[in-house]
């Protein structure tokens, strides 16, 4: 099967690229497996300036990625600039901090020195999805290449430009050829790879079905993993939150790009006391967002990834509503060319409905109310996922109390979630484990290795 970039704004074909054979994917694991022998005794210096290398490309090469994001995947110009500054964030992150993560540490015992070394594992294998076609790979790439490693990559099938294009800003800032390689392989392939006597790790941002069955070709192999699958991020609302705040945060948490981001807050929880007022104004505000072409800098909603998504997506929507769940905007495919699917909300949302227990992967607000903050910290944990969260109100003493009774990997008070490269990102339950970014994240693909000297 061929690789297809097709357009979701206009339904257009924009190029094809043939899979590799089984061959082709040997030899290009070999050559990757070479090279990382070597980069792996360069010293951090010298990997950190080509790491700076990188950041500078991004930043010049910023619109020829926003617009290739936007015609492979429907992402806005407006949020594919923010994704490429993000990446450069983390690049440059990990060329300044690699080195401090990574150095010895000297630990007193009765040797005569002993200490924990932290050594590259080998050859990571990324598999990455479409949603955040740069950021995700970078997020595992920068901290892996800076610890040593080498990367091949698994992209997505549907942006295989943008996978190309991740390739050839490494092979420009100067890292060795082939450390970085993108495999254009079928997923039926990815067992073969991660077989592979030339790859030591895999990590995986996707599907928890995905996360099943990577996991268990990782586990069969004994090679090291990660996994980041996906959320239902409980957005919850109590009674002395600022409203026009909180408000204003669902819809851009909800919302950003076309709700596909596995950190988005997919289940709204407003308390009672408050739920009318907030579910208004959460209503006025996303009517508020500009629909059109991705390639329009004013333009905040572009199509879906894929007709396929949108089609899941409205199925689940259907469902919940003839489980009950009240539709209050939106709630039905655009007319006319391109994946479009409009911001749209559903209210009343119960534990009856698959909105409560899905993943709903694209724009639709599932509004769950509840009748206190127990009940809805209860509804918060009540899901399989477990990957990020938020709580708004004013006193903030309280909502860190709150914070740690939720299940999930990361919890934000009067914040909307996101990954930060100064802090670990990951999800536990079936949203996954292990951790990226940070410290944490670059330790994830090293042998930890105890030395001690008499």
């Amino acid at each position: 099967m061929p690789y297809i970039s097709l357009n979701p704004t206009t339904n257009e074909t924009l190029k094809t690229y043939p899979s590799w054979d089984s061959h082709h994917l040997a030899a290009a694991l070999e050559k990757t497996w070479n090279a990382q022998r070597t980069w792996a005794q360069m010293t951090l210096p010298d990997r950190a300036e080509r790491m700076h290398s990188v950041v500078k490309l991004l930043h010049e090469r910023i619109d020829e990625y926003a617009a290739l994001m936007a015609i492979e995947m429907g992402k806005p110009v407006r949020e594919g600039h923010a994704e490429i500054k993000k990446c450069a964030l983390v690049c440059d992150y990990y060329a300044v901090h690699a080195e401090h993560f990574v150095q010895p540490e000297m630990v007193q015992t009765d040797a005569g020195k002993s200490y924990v070394s932290y050594e590259p594992a080998g050859v990571v294998l990324g598999v990455m999805p479409w949603n955040f076609p740069f950021f995700q790979v970078i997020r595992f790439a920068a901290p892996a290449l800076m610890a040593g490693n080498a990367c091949v990559l698994k992209h997505a099938s549907n942006v295989p430009q943008c996978a190309l294009a991740l390739e050839q800003l490494f092979r420009d800032a100067g890292f060795p050829p082939h450390l970085f390689a993108t495999l254009m392989i079928e997923s039926a392939d990815v067992a073969e790879v991660i077989a592979s006597q030339h790859v030591n790790a895999v990590t995986l941002t996707g599907s928890e079905s995905a996360g099943r069955e990577v996991a268990s070709h990782a586990g069969r192999h004994l090679k090291k993993c990660v996994m980041e699958l996906g959320g239902s991020d409980a957005f919850i609302v109590l009674k002395d939150a600022d409203l026009e705040l909180a408000a204003t945060f669902a819809v851009k948490s909800r919302f950003q790009n076309c709700g596909q981001s596995c950190i988005a807050a997919k289940r709204i929880i407003p308390v009672a006391d408050i739920a009318d007022e907030f579910v208004s104004l959460f209503i006025k505000k996303t009517k508020d967002l500009k629909i059109g072409d991705p390639m329009n800098e004013t333009t905040q909603i572009g199509p879906m990834a894929r007709f396929d998504l949108r089609k899941d997506l409205h199925r689940q929507v259907v469902d919940s509503i003839g489980q009950g769940a009240q539709a209050i905007i939106g709630c039905e495919p655009m007319r006319g060319e391109g994946a479009y699917y409009p911001p749209s909300i559903l209210d009343r949302v119960t534990a009856k409905t698959r909105a409560y227990h899905e993943e709903l992967f694209g724009p639709v607000a599932a509004v769950i109310r509840a009748a206190n903050e127990e009940e809805a910290i209860r509804i918060a944990n009540d899901t399989r996922f477990g990957l990020g969260s938020s709580i708004w109100s004013r006193d903030t003493e309280k909502a860190e109390r709150l914070a740690r009774k939720i299940q999930a990997g990361c919890s934000f008070i009067n914040g909307m979630v996101r990954s930060d490269p100064r802090l670990p990102f990951g999800g536990t339950k079936a949203s996954g484990f292990g951790r990226e970014l940070s410290y944490h994240g670059i330790r994830e693909f090293v042998n930890i290795k105890t030395v001690w000297v008499r």
